[in-house]
């Protein structure tokens, strides 16, 4: 859906552009921004491939299992019905580590092995079990701490204060994780009432 509506606007704009007369606007516009775009995706390949590395790092020294040691208390209480040291608790916490860290597409892979996982324990494969729900919640709401992404792009457009945005993005991204979580287990609780 979101494709036609992209492809309705670019349309749209072509035939104002050819209306007005500005047709070469058009041309500009977007061999300007394929360009911006280009620039854009190689400073922040370097930001990507830097907390990569430590998260790598983090792994191989094995401070990704003291991490889960440390909050199995809340990955018990969100994921209930995952077994004890199960490898998808280990993705789930590289997933929301990553995402911590403001790095989404570097949160993607763990994101993707950790939804593998529960799969594998998944009792209806054709429908989304309870730990799927609360991990795609957690996901797509996570605290954000250091915005690194978003920095970043400040930085390349030579903002005076890039970092001036840190304050705002945890609290905006502090209250989006509580809602989801809480939507979560409100429909958990709607989900058991029912008796399903």
């Amino acid at each position: 859906m979101v494709n036609y509506i992209w492809l309705g606007m670019i349309i749209f704009s072509i035939v104002v552009a050819g209306i007005n007369g500005n047709i070469e606007a058009i041309t500009k516009a977007a061999l300007e921004g394929a360009g911006e775009g280009v620039k854009t995706s190689l400073h922040l390949i370097s930001i990507i491939a830097f907390w990569l590395g430590l998260m790598r790092i983090a792994e191989a020294a094995g401070l990704i299992q003291i991490l889960a040691r440390i909050v199995r208390p809340l990955t018990r209480i969100l994921f209930p019905e995952l077994p004890r040291d199960h490898p998808a608790l280990g993705a789930i916490i590289m997933n929301l580590s990553a995402n911590i860290l403001g790095l989404g597409n570097a949160a993607t892979p763990m994101g993707l092995i950790a939804m593998q996982e529960l799969q594998k324990i998944n009792r209806e494969p054709k429908t989304a079990s309870p730990s799927m729900c609360t991990f795609l919640a957690l996901n797509t709401s996570c605290l954000t701490l250091i915005p690194s992404t978003i920095i970043g792009i400040r930085l390349l457009h030579n903002s005076s204060d890039p970092t001036s945005v840190v304050g705002t993005t945890i609290f905006a991204t502090a209250c989006g994780m509580i809602v989801g979580v809480s939507v979560d287990r409100l429909m958990r609780f709607i989900y058991r009432v029912q008796g399903r």
